[in-house]
């Protein structure tokens, strides 16, 4: 719609927003005139109409098979069109159009902004079911032809309310139909149904909505004006009540067709299940980050004894090994800890890379620099856990092992993931400016506990490839090939 106004019409930018508003309510009308709705704007030069949008019923059969939008028609090919916006008011004269061998009544509503009209609002009514209405026929009847006149005047949509209509109730969720004092003149059976749910043992017709309603919520003080308020109609609002075990959000439109509140719409869902289900996963999402937690917590007492083993250790090598073991757990506690603070089962690894990072280099203070380059990116915990071990291992053989004691030097991690696909794989690169590899070195075969670990967690784990070669010029690379998203 951005476009067919910015390039066919002489709409400002405050106009546009008008419309959008507009868009974003109208299936509530076209659902209660049981119609379909195509909006048409004048052109610049004003010798043509464009349509700039389009919306079917879901309560009735269509009258357009095709898109309309995009569509340019002379000025002068549709009479009503040039009434409704010449004259400012709806238009309803004519016969009814014969499409495909299907009647359909057409009607033009103006759309009006401060005393302006921007368009007109094309209705199209599929005759070819229409037989006796019942009652909730003719209340949405009734409902659609007020709310029009709204539009007409200018009065609806409401200037400053944003309406979710994903989630907002619409009009064949329940509806309920308010004279100027807010007692209830219709009730449909789906709204009958969630007051039921709510505790209401009586019918809904004559009664006071927002006092009815008031009654039904629990409420440990007063009761609640702003809620009787609400659910009286005298203000476009929404909220939820509960009651009973039961959940019903609520939505009230003020019907104002010529100025004064002649009464209200109030449109309603019963979202009972829906709450109850997302009550569960916060539950399951607060227990999962909880056992995070404690993990991390358990995996930090266990690198704790370790590190008090390692120092009344008097062998130097089972020292190491244990500081070894320590950075180990250290790794994976760390991605529990992420996952602690998660609603998700996936990190911010670049975070994680960075800890590790941190953490390993302290074996060798002050004499190798450690950066990384580039970006993980978001994995999955089933990916990250290992990945870390990984990353420890090679991180720490590289500096145990690249450099002579007081040598000073860099390592690099540098990370480059692929394109945001199922498929997508990561390329890990850890670069060392150090002695080099041994002659003769077999990085497949070599004995070493780390490169063990490194193996097992690459290839069986992970999925991916693992590979040490001497870098460019000096030192050593070491390239790792991981799918991004975890192995099945």
């Amino acid at each position: 719609m951005n476009d067919l106004v910015r390039q066919h019409t002489a709409l400002s930018e405050s106009d546009l927003e008008w419309l959008h508003l507009l868009v974003s309510e109208w299936q509530l009308l076209s659902d209660l005139s049981f119609a379909d709705l195509v909006l048409w704007v004048p052109t610049l030069d004003g010798t043509r109409y464009v349509s700039v949008a389009q919306m079917r019923p879901n309560t009735g059969p269509t009258s357009y098979q095709d898109d309309m939008v995009g569509h340019l028609v002379p000025r002068g090919r549709r009479p009503l069109l040039d009434a409704a916006l010449d004259e400012g008011r709806i238009v309803r004269e004519g016969d009814p159009e014969w499409r495909e061998e299907v009647p359909v009544r057409v009607e033009s509503i103006p759309v009006r902004r401060e005393g302006r009209v921007l368009g007109v609002i094309a209705r199209n009514t599929n005759l070819l079911t229409v037989r006796t209405p019942s009652r909730l026929e003719l209340t949405y009847l009734q409902s659609a032809s007020d709310l029009a006149q709204m539009i007409a005047a200018g009065a609806f949509p409401f200037a400053g309310e944003v309406v979710d209509m994903d989630s907002s109730p619409r009009a064949g969720d329940g509806l309920i139909r308010l004279d100027a004092d807010g007692i209830v003149q219709y009730a449909s059976p789906n709204a009958l149904s969630a007051y039921h749910r709510l505790g209401l043992a009586a019918d809904l017709v004559g009664q006071h909505l927002g006092q009815i309603t008031a009654e039904l919520a629990p409420s440990r003080g007063p009761v609640d004006e702003a809620l009787v308020k609400l659910a009286s109609g005298y203000a476009p609002r929404e909220a939820e009540v509960e009651g009973n075990g039961g959940v019903i959000q609520l939505r009230a439109i003020p019907l104002k067709p010529k100025g004064p509140r002649i009464g209200s719409l109030v449109l309603l869902r019963d979202v009972t299940e829906l709450r109850r289900r997302e009550r569960e996963l916060i539950t399951k999402d607060a227990t999962i980050r909880e056992i995070h937690h404690r993990v991390k917590n358990n995996l930090q007492t266990v690198a704790a004894l370790l590190r008090l083993q390692a120092r009344r250790m008097d062998s130097d090598r089972g020292r190491e090994a244990l500081n070894e073991a320590v950075r180990r757990v250290g790794s994976i506690a760390i991605v529990h800890e992420t996952l602690s603070q998660n609603l998700d089962e996936r990190v911010e690894f670049d975070e994680i890379a960075d800890r590790v990072i941190a953490m390993v280099a302290e074996i060798s203070p002050g004499r190798v620099t450690c950066r990384r380059v580039g970006r993980f990116g978001i994995l999955d915990a089933e990916v990250a856990t290992p990945l870390s071990m990984v990353l420890t291992e090679v991180l720490q053989n590289a500096l145990e092992h690249a450099f002579a004691p007081g040598e000073q030097g860099t390592v690099e991690v540098a990370a480059v993931r692929g394109e945001p696909r199922a498929d997508a794989r990561l390329l890990i690169t850890v670069q060392d400016d150090g002695r080099g590899l041994p002659e003769g070195f077999d990085p497949q075969r070599a004995g070493n506990l780390g490169l063990q670990i490194v193996r097992t967690l690459v290839e069986g784990e992970l999925g991916g490839t693992f590979d040490m070669r001497p870098g460019a010029g000096r030192g050593t690379k070491v390239v790792l090939d991981v799918p991004v998203r975890p192995q099945k």
